[in-house]
């Protein structure tokens, strides 16, 4: 079984909240909610309701659209959850019990999921950030993001961005090693360093453009590096395609560094009012699923 939401056929076990998928044994089909998926640290000031999502624009070859998905909605103003116009919605998300469980015990490889689909008349700005995936040691793994220094070789956060025009890349946090931004600088089409703030990596890889009211895939497959070696890899794929993939990486100093799930925030920005959205927007999300490969 190849898909959008899975896009190998080889994988051990896994969940996901698709329930069209309900046909391989080795996936569980569980309800969109916050406790099956074992969703925590949740932003203050946002919301993410479970909603009946609008019909999508068009009907797209492989999976039905989502019945249910959690609705993100970006004020007029907002810039991000914690501005003084919050918008969009943040959390993390470990997975259900079995999954998760996997990988606190340090499962090397794994692919996590979802499909995600913006307003109609969206208007992009400068750019904003979509749901991701992290790791890392204990709590330190948290919050690796936003300007963080201290302890960055602990941590890993990597997301999806849009930019102006729907032009899309995978804005990252990873240990500062020279062979890691090495690795990152070479994945066309352009790379923009910036240490203090992560790395804009695929520029131009893909587009959002088919989100617009349509549902798309995003999925991210993360192995670890063996501590000691830079043989770690991340790979994107957008419905089924693989845009962006780097290997050689190091993520990891120590096996106490883990993948922790995904990192399941959207926002405007940037931190300053030109990235600001000028108009109350919305986006869905559903689909979400993960798979240990």
């Amino acid at each position: 079984m190849t898909n959008g939401l899975i896009p190998v056929s080889k994988f051990k076990n896994g969940f996901t909240t698709c329930g069209d998928l309900d046909e391989d044994d080795r996936i569980t089909v569980l309800a969109l909610n916050d406790s099956t998926l074992g969703v925590h640290k949740i932003n203050s000031g946002t919301t993410h309701k479970l909603v009946n999502p609008p019909k999508p624009s068009k009907s797209s070859p492989g999976l039905p659209p989502p019945k249910k998905a959690w609705e993100a909605i970006y004020p007029k103003g907002s810039i991000n959850p914690g501005g003084p116009t919050p918008g969009g919605f943040g959390f993390y998300l470990s997975g259900p019990d079995a999954f998760a469980k996997q990988l606190q015990a340090g499962a090397k490889e794994i692919i996590m999921s979802y499909r995600m689909m913006l307003e109609k008349d969206w208007e992009w700005v400068k750019g904003g950030k979509l749901p991701g995936w992290f790791g890392g040691e204990g709590d330190l793994a948290y919050r690796c993001s936003g300007g963080r220094q201290d302890q960055r070789c602990q941590c890993f956060d990597m997301r999806p961005m849009w930019r102006t025009s729907g032009l899309g890349e995978l804005y990252t946090y990873l240990p500062l090693t020279d062979q890691n931004e090495e690795v990152l600088k070479k994945i066309p089409p352009k790379f923009v360093g910036n240490p203090q703030y992560g790395f804009s990596v695929g520029r131009g890889a893909y587009k959002f453009q088919n989100a617009l009211g349509n549902w798309v895939s995003v999925a991210c497959r993360i192995k670890l590096n063996d501590v000691g070696k830079t043989n770690g890899e991340v790979e994107l794929w957008i419905d089924g395609k693989s845009v962006i993939k780097g290997t050689g990486l190091l993520l990891r100093n120590s096996k106490t560094s883990i993948i922790k799930g995904m990192h399941f925030e959207t926002f405007f920005g940037g931190n300053t009012k030109d990235w600001a959205s000028p108009k109350e927007q919305r986006a869905w999300f559903a689909d979400v699923t993960g798979v240990i490969l």
